[in-house]
């Protein structure tokens, strides 16, 4: 249900409705950019800890894709719907904030829907059978159809099949947490894990200090520089445990740094949100 169904569903709905403009394709450069990086970065720390194919991959995923969704969408809204950005009663920022978390919102899910997949399968699977995987799933045809609309200026938000998409997109998260939670359940948890640790760090410290080194050389600043500094703080994505178990791969390890890096995120996202206002005051 949750890669078949809510996710696609998620990704449908809001390429549809987003605002997009050129501006935006920064942020996209942004996110490929961060990613290749990402992937660089895990694949040195991989075979430096000489992992196998199936952590270093599974590894590669925690530091990949984070969670711009249940967390990151939730705290873009909390600070640039708080003050000090509530002017005379009114949040001026917030749309520009949102507007380019969706961007980031987005670009993970697709991602992590398809090389995540592919990262995980790599470690059961031959390439030909780990792409098969991917063309199988329906989020990579939710983007095409979703521009096509767009593209036509098709209006679908007064048909009977809107009001079920968006039940659909407001479902993700709510079962993506569920089916966290069972996995969690049955996952012996070791706190004294060093790989677990490792990607926590590389996700919640490398992470924001790539991204910051990156929003200054691509001159960013102001609203759109504290979003991406901030979406590029949270913890990983809890798809990348369910992928990991969708897969049989590493899920005690996948399961195990979502939950730890989610629980140090309390004190790293708020040194996060701070220094972002501080060094891209708007």
């Amino acid at each position: 249900m949750n890669f078949f169904i809510f996710t696609p569903g998620f990704i449908f709905v809001n390429l549809y409705t987003a605002d997009l403009h050129l501006d935006m394709l920064k942020i996209v450069l942004f996110c490929v950019i961060f990613m290749i990086i990402s992937d660089l970065m895990a694949r040195i720390i991989a075979r430096i800890r000489k992992y196998d194919m199936g952590l270093t991959n599974a590894f590669k995923n925690s530091i990949m894709f984070n969670n711009s969704g249940n967390i990151g969408l939730s705290l873009i809204t909390l600070v640039f719907g708080s003050a000090p950005f509530v002017i005379d009663g009114k949040t001026p920022y917030l749309s520009e904030a949102i507007a380019a978390q969706i961007v980031v919102l987005v670009f993970m899910n697709l991602t992590t829907n398809t090389i995540g997949f592919y990262n995980a399968g790599r470690a059961t699977m031959n390439f030909k059978e780990s792409v098969k995987q991917i063309f199988g799933l329906p989020t990579l045809y939710a983007i095409p159809l979703a521009l096509f609309f767009r593209y036509m200026q098709l209006d679908i938000t007064s048909t009977p099949i809107w009001p079920a998409l968006e039940y659909v997109k407001n479902g993700l998260v709510p079962i993506s947490l569920i089916t966290l939670g069972a996995q969690l359940s049955k996952t012996e948890f070791n706190f004294r894990d060093a790989n677990v640790h490792i990607a926590a760090f590389a996700r919640l410290i490398l992470g924001p200090i790539i991204a910051f080194a990156m929003i200054k050389l691509m001159g960013l600043s102001g609203i759109v520089a504290q979003t991406l500094l901030i979406a590029y703080s949270v913890p990983p994505a809890v798809n990348t445990a369910l992928i990991a178990v969708e897969c049989n791969n590493y899920k005690s390890f996948a399961a195990q740094t979502v939950m730890v890096a989610t629980i140090f995120s309390a004190v790293t996202l708020t040194a996060a949100v701070f220094a972002a206002r501080m060094l891209f005051p708007v």
